[in-house]
């Protein structure tokens, strides 16, 4: 089969036909660069022009979509590249209730419209690129923290879905900025479908409405919309329905494992290395485990990658292997 291109290859992978090749991405956060839309853009750029990925994550700061609420936050050297907030804007129950509108082309979201804009130009169409977009009851743990928002979800459940709604608006507000602005889709980052986190009954009733709003509400033309399981314990049938086309978890760390995922979702299953394996482990650990995803997955409907984000501090030799993984792949797809 001749080279293809990276659209052709993932779109071809999605509907589980023959390519030429295992796609493959990885991303990470850029602490400090992603304060700015310029450097946050050159920072993916460079990263791409390194190691050539089958598609960019935009991946910015992670309290981006709450900043402009009044939540703070300082880098205080993370490997995982996150940074610690000093600030949160909800302390009582009340206060979810006057989360104001925002201007998805002003402040913080203004910035992320801005570095979208900078991507298109910067690549003119060479690489697909998605957009991180928290789901509303991960930016709502931003907005109060994990232990307060899991509480007012408990003992105050019509004043957090009233935050909710006001969170789900503003996210919607700020995908029909991005409308025109070239990314391939979203990396729908969802933080509690997890038993470790909440009852399934409970995502039932303050994640799954909200999520399917914003993800019922995605152009038709975004063909590269990713779904991010974060945590132990995913709901992974709950979320498998969802209307994307690629779902990423953490296969090395919990259940279900590729082969698995791939029969209960109808698209790719995004993952196989470890991510904490590919920081502290060697380049032939890290190909073992990709010729492992490979077998799981008969190399179909597969995009290589780890769980989430890899650490900031990860050797370059683990990349490269990654990357020599799948180009080992050519010539033995079936």
């Amino acid at each position: 089969m001749m080279t293809l291109t990276k659209r052709e290859r993932l779109e071809k992978t999605i509907a589980g036909e023959a390519t030429d090749r295992v796609p493959v991405a990885l991303w990470r956060h850029w602490p400090g660069d992603d304060q700015r839309p310029a450097d946050l853009v050159q920072a993916c750029l460079d990263f791409q022009k390194q190691w050539d990925f089958d598609f960019i994550k935009i991946t910015p700061a992670s309290n981006y979509s709450v900043t402009d609420y009044g939540v703070q936050d300082r880098w205080v050297g993370h490997i995982e590249g996150t940074r610690e907030t000093t600030k949160r804007v909800v302390e009582r129950s009340v206060d979810w209730t006057t989360l104001r509108a925002l201007d998805p082309k002003k402040g913080s979201l203004g910035q992320q419209i801005e570095t979208v804009r900078l991507m298109q130009e910067g690549l003119k169409g060479n690489v697909p690129y998605i957009q991180t977009i928290f789901s509303p009851l991960a930016q709502a743990k931003h907005v109060a923290g994990n232990d307060l928002l899991i509480e007012h979800l408990r003992t105050a459940p019509e004043r957090l879905k009233t935050g909710l709604n006001m969170i789900t608006e503003n996210t919607l507000r700020f995908i029909e900025a991005m409308q025109h602005s070239g990314v391939a889709g979203i990396f729908y980052a969802i933080q509690h479908a997890s038993l470790a986190q909440m009852t399934v009954k409970e995502y039932e009733e303050f994640g799954r409405p909200y999520d399917l709003q914003i993800l019922n509400a995605l152009p038709k033309s975004w063909w590269l919309n990713v779904v991010h399981l974060h945590g132990p314990l995913p709901m992974f049938e709950t979320i498998a329905t969802y209307p994307v086309q690629v779902i990423n978890w953490h296969d090395r760390e919990t259940e279900p494992n590729l082969a698995l995922g791939k029969l209960k979702f109808q698209g790719a299953v995004c993952g196989g290395l470890g991510r904490m394996d590919m920081h502290n482990g060697n380049p032939g650990g890290v190909k073992e485990q990709a010729r492992e995803a490979f077998d799981l997955t008969n190399r179909r409907r597969l995009i290589l990658s780890t769980g989430c984000v890899i650490m900031t501090t990860t050797p370059q030799s683990n990349i490269r292997a990654a990357r020599e993984s799948v180009e080992a792949t050519r010539g033995v797809m079936s």
